[in-house]
């Protein structure tokens, strides 16, 4: 029996995705879904020791609640932030906001991940533990 070939990926129908509340259509053959998009608020079932990987960008000091909501939560978060850069001002605020916070409220880690990004880690992650059990 030969296999199909096919040129496009294979649409799967989701008839349950209209009923959705909130979810924007999607059309047949588009290639990307952003699910953080469609599903804004998906519930997220957690076990005990599993840790949600956030990404986030940060356009202004608005969005520095929902970031440390998240530390607060156990959550990991990667933080883009190359359009507050520019304001210096700004960018100075943001950080020691959540450096304040999340090293010293929460006994956390900030870590800078390049020119644009910073690393938050939760207390229950500790880096520093965790490379020392691998050895």
């Amino acid at each position: 029996m030969a296999k199909e070939e096919r040129d496009e990926p294979r649409w799967i129908e989701m008839p349950s995705l209209p009923n959705v509340r909130g979810a924007k259509s999607i059309d047949v053959g588009q290639d990307y879904h952003d699910l953080g998009e469609l599903y804004v608020d998906a519930p997220v079932v957690r076990g005990e020791g599993d840790v949600i990987v956030r990404r986030a960008v940060l356009d202004d000091l608005t969005g520095i609640p929902q970031i440390l909501d998240w530390i607060s939560d156990g959550d990991i978060v990667i933080l883009e932030m190359s359009r507050l850069i520019a304001v210096e001002t700004e960018l100075r605020i943001a950080v020691d906001r959540m450096q304040t916070f999340i090293e010293n409220d929460l006994m956390g880690e900030l870590v800078r991940i390049g020119q644009n990004r910073l690393l938050l880690l939760p207390a229950s992650f500790d880096i520093s533990v965790a490379e020392k059990s691998r050895f």
